[in-house]
Order: structure tokens, then C-alpha cells, then sequence
């Protein structure tokens, strides 16, 4: 190849995105389609990265320009350099910055001046490190990205793959093949990319794109994420994330790549108790960041794996099966220990084998013979070693059966030439190709690929070979979930009242820097919002109490009110079973005098004094503001026990009433209100009306509101009410709002 040699029309037959394209789509193509490529920082200093990548690409053949640019030389690697943009034989387009960083940010001028429309820098020393000098650079140099407009990657990566392109701009010297595959890789930790990315190679699975994002400065995951959807030739896009900065771009591309029908596979950090920010109310602490990001994420398509292996065994089987049309699954193997492992491998992930057709039982019975077990893992074992045909044919009754969607094989690829086994495969292969279901080859442990597996496995592409039994059926069960997600993802928006949010407007304003609404302020927001809550009045005196008490009509609950005691029963500031006008008085007197012993002299505004409602089940409304994800509504089982149950489910903000609905079928709470154990069924319509009116009252308040505490909400056969609420502010937010 002549290394100067520009060839922008070897990109004429390929794939370019619509006019109407978003520009971050246009703009990456660009990067990951470039006409040349300019080196800045060129040096021949041997083991430097200029040098590793410029031998990757010289060894995979990149047919575009290359260019090194280092003003101090005039030949290197055996080509000649330039000092500079200008003296280029054509028009920079992209540029991989490699200079100290403290020189980066003109570079990035420089190359968008010249006509650059990309780059990646690969230089290291900015917000990864915590001095000052570094953090001023990272923002010098965020501001010259937004300046010139180019598509960046990095600071602080290893560059990218395009495959395609034989574009391989990154240190790894391990071998690469650039042949254009249906997965897309992108992430902050080049390490863990450029490992996924051989691993998936390793096991036959092809790799389009892998582009290392670093710091993150310019383009970010989700960025890619968006180009990698609209991109024909990607089937499955695999990401790394340390965390998502931009919410709405993040979710927009997941629903983007939903509607393509192209699964997201993510690696997320944050699933440790650690990585969990403390929060004031319960609902904060509960509602974690790997909750939140579960809980909005996987409604629009994204599969959050565990670790690597899972990572790698998921791709793989969203790579070469297609989702299901139903959950019914079948399986073959070959040995009855093994069907007994794979029937407590499904059955312990919540999947059940689904009973044959009259046909297919009676096809494999006449088959098997007098006294053999057809059932469901069929164990062939016995009968195929009598005769091998029957195995063959005991698989393809499975396939061909309308009562599976699913078909599991137990076996492995071989690691030499194996006559049997070999046409086996590629007789399975063959019907798999002529199916309308996906079939699944797993192998009960983690087997190495030889150079003769991984052959055998490329000639093999419409079967999904896995390895290790619980990741295989994890990876089968996210693979039949996906299959029931809707394609298109509705935006859905808040279904508040003006005067519902004239209230919030109103409550916000006059918190005036409080930490949290009282009880009082917190249950008129919610009420606004159709929360239906108890019935209830402040009293400032135990006489007033008292009369309260009388005209709500005994039994009453007496509750101190005050902001600055977010949980009342924690000192004894709630009484309940009040019966009578003496009982209320003591309630009143005990509740004061425990509230003046107090540490700090919290301010009291009065005691509530409420009905007192005959509750079948106590549980738990509330909605938290994740860091991340942004709005996230629960539900589950209430009361003082809530941590110890641990029975929530979460689901991101606002919903509708269908989501609201699915949101308390996946708790035991929820299975609790259908009427459990000959029980009445309890008033579900009250409990769906407070999760819409929480969700629609988080929408609306934008990131003003922390988190939002309702425990307990009460609920009988007739109705459900709030007999308590906290909403916690998000001070800064809700000031700058207000105009303090």
C-alpha cells in the first residue's frame, strides 16, 4: 500500500447515514470512515503509541492517506513528515492527537481550521488525574472541542476499530481481524474494550466497530451507541459504562436502538453498596444507582450483564439467535445427569420447559422404543449410542415442533476433527437456517476454542454455541425478555392538572431552603397530585387536638409535624389507637415533650391528629431523583419492616396507568392485592393512581425534588390511602428555581 496515497472512493459502496441523519450520527461516521489520517506527536521513540499505531495500521492495510506530523522531522518510518497542517499533500480529516496535553487543546484548533472533521486523542493528563493543572486542562480542553465541533474521542483512550475500513488506530498488538462483523463495542476503559473485543473474536463472533471513549471529553458512549443503531450492518451493540452523564441522550439512543431491534449489552459499574449515594428517606437509600439505571434502562432494551463472561456469552447468543416468538422452551441431551443440571439451571431462573405436542411425544416415543421417558429435556443418550441417527432426529421433532420457541442442545464444539460430531453440526446448522425459532448449542462448562474450533464455529453461523450453564441461561432468558419489549419505546409524558402543578410551583417556593416539606406541606402536594390521603388536621394545642379528634371520629393517629424530623416513629412521634379525648391529650402532651428533649431543638409546627385507617397490607409509594438516571418511582411493601422485606420494584418516571400496573405485578405485594390465599382482593385502582400522580409529580418537578417518601400507604378492599409523607428537597435546584 502507498502510505500517501488518499483513496476517498474505496468508501463509495459502503454505508452513509440519511440527509436527515442527526449530526452526532454524521459526525462519527466521519471519524470512523475517515479519508486519511493525520498523526500528530509522530515519533519513532521505540514501544511509543504513534509508533504501535502507525505500525497497525501500515499491517492491516488502512487504503487511505497517513500522515505523520511532527515538526521536527522530515522523514519517519521510512516516509516523509510534516511539520505541520499546512504542508499536508491534502486536507487533514482525521487527526490522532499524541502530543503532551498541554499542547492538545491547539492541536484540536489547528486540525478543525485545516478541515478536520474528527479526532482522537490518545494523550493522558487530564481529568483522570486530580491535580489542578490537569483539571484546567481537561476544561480548556472540553471548550475547545465545543469550539471547533469535531468529533472527539478520548482524552486518556486507545483508540478505535473500524473494520471495515482496516481503520485499527490503537496500541493493541495482538492479531485483529478487519473483516466488518455485526457487534459494535464502545466504552471509557480501553482495557476492557480491547479484551471484549478479542475475547468475542476468539470465539468466532466478528467485530465491526470498538471505539475507546476515555474521559469522555467530546463524544460519549451513549453518542455512539445512537450511530452503531442506525448503522445496517450492527446487530448487537455491546457498551462499558462508568456512568451516564446525559440522561435524555442516553435514553434516546437506548429507544433508538430499540427500534432498530438491536439490543444493548452493558458492563455497568456501580452495582456495590459502595457506589450507592446515602439518601434522606427510605425510598433514596433503597432506590440505588444499579436499581435506577435496571429499572429505566431495561424498558427500552438495554441488557445490564454482571461481569465479562456473562458479557461475552449474552453477545454471543444475541448475535446468532434471533428473539423467540413465545417462552416455550425445548432441549436435547445426551446424558441424564446433564438434563437433570439444565432442569435446575431454567427452573431456578423462573423458565420452565414446555410440554411437547401430542405428535412430537408420540413421533420420539415410537423412535426411543418400548419403555423409554419422553419428556422435556429429552435425554437421547441411551438410544443414540444404539443408534447415532436417533439423536439427529430427536433434535429436528424438537425444531419442528409448533409447541417450542426455543431449542437448547447440550453439547460442545470439538476441539479436533471429528467426523460425527462435525456433520452433526452442520446438519443442525442446516435446520436451524430453515427455522423459525432460534436454536441454542450450550456447553455445561467454559471449553478453549482451538484454532480448529474457532474454524468450525465460523462455518456454523446460524446456531449460538454457549459456555457455562448459568450464563448460557441467563443469556437465554434476557434473549426471550427482549423478545416481548415493545419495538417502538412511547415517550411518556407527565398527565398532571395545571392546578396540580400551580400547587407545586407554590410548595416549592414556599420551603424557602428547607431541607424537606412537613408532613402537612408534603401531604397537600401529594393530594394535589390525586395521592388520596387521610383525613387530618394540625393542631397547635392538646384542646385542639382534641376536637380534631372528635370531628374526624375516633380512632385518630396523633403524628408530630415538624421538617426536621424525617422519620417520626424513630423518637416516638407517632401514637396510634386513640380512642378517646383523654388518650388524645396524653398523645398530644408525651409527643411535645419528647420533641423539646430533643438534640438540636427541632422546630415544631404542631401535631397532627389524622384518621386512623383499617389497613389489609401496608406498603410503600415513594420516588427518588438517581444521579444518573434522573426520576425513579417504587413500590412494594411497607411499614417499619421495610428494610428487612426488601420487596420493591422500581420503574423510571413519569408512567402510565399500564406501567403502574406491571410495576406492582412484579412485587410480592402485588401478588398479595389479587386476593392471596383466599383473601379479598385489595384496592389496586388507589395504588395505581398514587404511582402515576408520584411519577407525574417528579416529572414535573424537574430535579427539585430529591425523593418522596410515602410509608406507610394503607390499603383495604375499598380504598388506599397516604397515612404519611415526606418529600425531601433538592435544595440547590429548587432555590435557583425560586429565584433565591
Amino acid at each position: 500500500m502507498d502510505a500517501q496515497a488518499s483513496t476517498a472512493s474505496h468508501q463509495a459502496e459502503k454505508w452513509s447515514p440519511s440527509p436527515d441523519a442527526s449530526d452526532i450520527v454524521k459526525s462519527i461516521h466521519a471519524m470512523l470512515h475517515p479519508r486519511n489520517i493525520v498523526l500528530v506527536g509522530a515519533t519513532d521513540k521505540p514501544g511509543n503509541y504513534a509508533e504501535r499505531i502507525w505500525n497497525n495500521l501500515i499491517k492491516y492495510k488502512y487504503e487511505g492517506g497517513l500522515f505523520p506530523v511532527n515538526a521536527k522531522r522530515e522523514m519517519i518510518w521510512g516516509v516523509p513528515c510534516y511539520k505541520d497542517f499546512a504542508s499536508l499533500p491534502e486536507k487533514p480529516d482525521h487527526v490522532l492527537v499524541l502530543v503532551p496535553a498541554r499542547f492538545a487543546m491547539q492541536v484540536i484548533r489547528d486540525a478543525a481550521a485545516a478541515g478536520a472533521r474528527s479526532a482522537t486523542i490518545v494523550t493522558s493528563g487530564f481529568s483522570e488525574l486530580q491535580d489542578e493543572e490537569s483539571q484546567r486542562l481537561a476544561v480548556e480542553l472540553k471548550q475547545a472541542v465545543k469550539e471547533t465541533g469535531l468529533a472527539v474521542t478520548g482524552p486518556n483512550c486507545l483508540g478505535n476499530l473500524s473494520a471495515g475500513e482496516k481503520l485499527f488506530t490503537n496500541i493493541d498488538d495482538r492479531i485483529v481481524t478487519t473483516e466488518a462483523g455485526p457487534v459494535a463495542i464502545a466504552g471509557q476503559s480501553g482495557a476492557i474494550v480491547m479484551a471484549i473485543r478479542q475475547t468475542l473474536e476468539d470465539r468466532g463472533v466478528g467485530v465491526g466497530y470498538m471505539v475507546t471513549t476515555g474521559n469522555e471529553t467530546g463524544l460519549e458512549t451513549p453518542d455512539l451507541m445512537a450511530y452503531f443503531a442506525a448503522d445496517p450492518s450492527i446487530r448487537v451493540i455491546v457498551v462499558y459504562l462508568e456512568g451516564v452523564r446525559n440522561t435524555k441522550v442516553f435514553r434516546e439512543a437506548c429507544k433508538a436502538a430499540r427500534a432498530a431491534g438491536k439490543p444493548v449489552i452493558a458492563l455497568k459499574l456501580g452495582a456495590s453498596e459502595g457506589g450507592r449515594a446515602a439518601a434522606m428517606a427510605h425510598t433514596g437509600a433503597l432506590a440505588g444507582s444499579i436499581e435506577t439505571f435496571d429499572a429505566i434502562s431495561t424498558r427500552e432494551g438495554v441488557i445490564r450483564v454482571r461481569g465479562l463472561d456473562e458479557l461475552i456469552e449474552t453477545t454471543e447468543c444475541f448475535v446468532h439467535a434471533d428473539p423467540p416468538k413465545g417462552n416455550r422452551i425445548a432441549a436435547v441431551s445426551l446424558s441424564g445427569g446433564k438434563r437433570g443440571l439444565l432442569i435446575d439451571a431454567f427452573y431456578s431462573a423462573g423458565m420452565n420447559f414446555a410440554p411437547l405436542s401430542a405428535n412430537a411425544t408420540e413421533q420420539l416415543a415410537q423412535m426411543l422404543g418400548p419403555g423409554s421417558i419422553v419428556g422435556n429435556p429429552l435425554d437421547a443418550g441411551f438410544a443414540a449410542v444404539v443408534d447415532p441417527s436417533v439423536y439427529i432426529k430427536s433434535i429436528k421433532i424438537m425444531i419442528d415442533d409448533p409447541d417450542t420457541d426455543i431449542v437448547i442442545i447440550d453439547a460442545e464444539l470439538p476441539k479436533a476433527p471429528h467426523e460425527l460430531r462435525e456433520r452433526n453440526l452442520r446438519l443442525v446448522n442446516e435446520m436451524a437456517g430453515a427455522a423459525s425459532k432460534p436454536v441454542v448449542y450450550i456447553s455445561a462448562m467454559s471449553i478453549g476454542f482451538t484454532e480448529f474450533t474457532k474454524a468450525l464455529r465460523k462455518s456454523l453461523p446460524n446456531i449460538a454455541v454457549m459456555q457455562g450453564l448459568d450464563r448460557a441461561v441467563g443469556a437465554i432468558k434476557s434473549l426471550i425478555e427482549y423478545s416481548s419489549l415493545r419495538k417502538e419505546v412511547p415517550d411518556i409524558v407527565s398527565s398532571s392538572k395545571a392546578s396540580a402543578r400551580a400547587v407545586l410551583e407554590r410548595a416549592l417556593k414556599s420551603a424557602n431552603g428547607a431541607a424537606a416539606l412537613d408532613e402537612v406541606a408534603s401531604k397537600k402536594l401529594l393530594k394535589a397530585y390525586g395521592i388520596p390521603v387521610s383525613k387530618e388536621e394540625i393542631a397547635q394545642t392538646a384542646a385542639e387536638a382534641v376536637k380534631i379528634a372528635k370531628k374526624i371520629g375516633f380512632p385518630v393517629v396523633a403524628k408530630v409535624v415538624s421538617a426536621d424530623i424525617l422519620h417520626k416513629s424513630d423518637i416516638g412521634g407517632v401514637v396510634l389507637n386513640l380512642n378517646s379525648a383523654a388518650e388524645v391529650k396524653k398523645a398530644f402532651n408525651d409527643i411535645t415533650g419528647r420533641v423539646k428533649k430533643l438534640k438540636g431543638k427541632p422546630k415544631l409546627e404542631g401535631i397532627l391528629i389524622a384518621q386512623q385507617v383499617k389497613a389489609d397490607l401496608e406498603l410503600v409509594v415513594g420516588a427518588s431523583l438517581d444521579a444518573e438516571m434522573g426520576p425513579v418511582v417504587l413500590f412494594g411493601t411497607g411499614g417499619v419492616d421495610i428494610e428487612l422485606m426488601n420487596d420493591v420494584a422500581l420503574a423510571g418516571a413519569p408512567l402510565d396507568e399500564a406501567e403502574a400496573k406491571q410495576l406492582i405485578a412484579r412485587t410480592k405485594a402485588g401478588v398479595k392485592m389479587k386476593g392471596y390465599r383466599g383473601k379479598p382482593a385489595l384496592h389496586e385502582p388507589s395504588a395505581v393512581k398514587a404511582l402515576v400522580g408520584l411519577s407525574n409529580l417528579m416529572a414535573d418537578a424537574g430535579n427539585r425534588i430529591a425523593s418522596i417518601d410515602v410509608n406507610p400507604f394503607l390499603i383495604n378492599s375499598k380504598v388506599g390511602v397516604a397515612v404519611d409523607g415526606l418529600i425531601v428537597l433538592n435544595n440547590d435546584a429548587a432555590n435557583k428555581a425560586a429565584g433565591h
